[in-house]
C-alpha cells in the first residue's frame, strides 16, 4: 500500500501539467541578468524559483514589505529595489500562512533569494532562502523574467 501511494505521488508531480505566469520580453530580462548596481541609496532584490519539477504545477505569490511583487511559476524571477541599509521582509504563501524572510540590506548591493516548494500531502507549500551572489546570478540565468504586479490574492 506503502508504494503505491509512493508511486502515485512521484508519477502525478512528473506528470502534473506546469503553471505559467506572464512574463516580460527577452530584452527586459537579459538586462537585468547582468546584475547592475541598483540605483542611489537602494539594494536590489532577485528573487526567484528554480526549473525544478516538485511542484511545476503551482504558482506562489511573492512580497516585499507587504507589496504585490508577483506571482511565481517554476523558471521565474523577479527584480525589484528597496531601499538600503534597512531590513526588509519578502513573503511567500505556503500551505496554511504566509512564509518571511527577513533581509538586511546594504545601499548598493544586490540580494538573491530563492523560493522553493516543500511538497506536501495535497498542496505544496513555500519557503524561501537568501543564497550567495554567485549561486543566484548563475541561477537566473536559465530563468525568465514575471512580469510584477500580478498575484493572486
Amino acid at each position: 500500500m506503502l508504494k503505491r501511494i509512493a508511486f502515485l505521488t512521484v508519477t502525478s508531480i512528473l506528470f502534473a501539467g506546469c503553471a505559467s505566469v506572464p512574463t516580460e520580453n527577452v530584452e527586459v530580462s537579459n538586462v537585468l541578468k547582468q546584475v547592475k548596481a541598483p540605483s542611489t541609496d537602494n539594494a536590489g532584490l532577485y528573487i526567484y524559483r528554480s526549473n525544478s519539477v516538485v511542484g511545476a504545477a503551482l504558482k506562489k505569490d511573492i512580497w516585499v514589505d507587504d507589496e504585490c511583487i508577483g506571482e511565481t511559476a517554476r523558471g521565474t524571477f523577479f527584480y525589484h529595489e528597496v531601499l538600503g541599509n534597512k531590513e526588509h521582509k519578502v513573503s511567500t504563501e505556503s500551505e496554511f500562512s504566509p512564509n518571511d524572510l527577513m533581509v538586511m540590506t546594504e545601499t548598493g548591493q544586490n540580494y538573491f533569494v530563492k523560493q522553493y516548494i516543500k511538497p506536501g500531502l495535497f498542496v505544496g507549500g513555500a519557503g524561501l532562502k537568501l543564497v550567495p551572489e554567485s549561486e543566484g546570478k548563475e541561477a537566473i540565468a536559465d530563468l525568465e523574467l514575471g512580469i510584477k504586479g500580478n498575484c493572486s490574492k
